[in-house]
């Protein structure tokens, strides 16, 4: 799903504009990014947790050279899934019933 069909689907959803729904969706996503550039997490029950991990730094491989390089301690931000996104997405279909004919 890209962000435009995210925007069409959340404005069918909340019964809302496309431009009032892309709003909200921008809103959200400039709330998640500033709160974890302050190094806090932001946890909707239910959905899930975005977080900040530090990465170490290490050494890796050139794959066209195979020359060993130093790649540097970094930020690296996360998502866990909450228990009911986890339900949602594991939930068996319901198959469509078939006509015979």
């Amino acid at each position: 799903m890209t962000k435009s069909q995210l925007i069409e689907k959340m404005a069918e959803i909340g019964g809302l504009t496309k431009k009032d729904a892309e709003n909200a969706l921008s809103a959200l996503l400039q709330a998640v990014q500033e709160t974890l550039t302050n190094g806090e997490n932001v946890v909707l029950v239910g959905f899930g947790t975005f977080e900040v991990h530090d990465r170490k730094a290490r050494e890796g491989h050139n794959p066209r050279t195979g020359e060993k390089v130093q790649i540097p301690a970094c930020k690296v931000p996360t998502f866990r899934a909450g228990k009911l996104l986890k339900e949602a997405v594991n939930k068996p279909k319901k198959k469509k019933a078939t006509k015979k004919q």
